[in-house]
């Protein structure tokens, strides 16, 4: 009798955490990432990067255990002026051709404040992967949508140094400033689908 009960325990332990944990994919028509950058280092200029799609767990009982990958594809950037968009999907910057997505994949998850969390991982920008910490502000809890879809939603934020992964276009001008400088503050806002419903 106590080894049934013993056996009980477990299986109820492991349907709650199986319960507790969710999959979810990322929704590219309302997931966006935005990136600025000094321009002259008297201006800024802001883009978009193209689609998103990745997916995510989510562990409700213990959300450091939760993670998320994604993609981008690169060759969407947008500047909003194409000769620009075209200098940077070549050589000098991105490389499409030859890279044409950056990627990100969790390696922990830490809860800051209500709502709050930090999520580190490794991106990786023209073949080159470096650590970085992305601060995020996330809904509270899953909302039901008019079509019978759940879903969950924030917005992340970091900064990188371009030159860190090997983006090292580096013209100056003539007082020593940079072109494009090289921190560039990155805000992906995103929407989750729940899948398996």
């Amino acid at each position: 009798m106590r080894r049934l009960a013993i056996a009980v325990t477990i299986v109820c332990a492991a349907a709650s955490a199986a319960q507790a944990a969710s999959n979810w994919e990322i929704d590219p028509a309302h997931t966006s990432a935005h990136f600025a950058v000094k321009h002259l280092m008297v201006s800024t200029v802001r883009g978009t990067m193209g689609a998103i799609t990745g997916t995510a767990v989510l562990d409700a009982a213990d959300i450091t255990k939760s993670s998320v990958q994604a993609t981008i594809d690169v060759a969407g950037i947008d500047t909003r002026e194409p000769k620009r968009d075209a200098h940077l999907k070549g050589p000098d910057f991105f490389d499409v051709a030859k890279f044409p997505t950056i990627t990100f994949k969790s390696k922990t998850v830490k809860p800051v404040a209500a709502d709050k969390f930090t999520i580190t991982g490794d991106l990786t920008i023209r073949g080159v992967t470096k650590e970085v910490t992305l601060d995020v502000d996330g809904t509270p809890t899953p909302l039901n949508d008019p079509f019978g879809k759940v879903r969950i939603g924030g917005s992340a934020r970091t900064r990188i140094n371009r030159q860190d992964f090997g983006v090292n276009f580096s013209k100056t001008m003539d007082n020593g400033g940079l072109v494009v400088g090289n921190d560039v503050d990155v805000t992906i806002d995103i929407e989750l689908v729940k899948t398996g419903q």
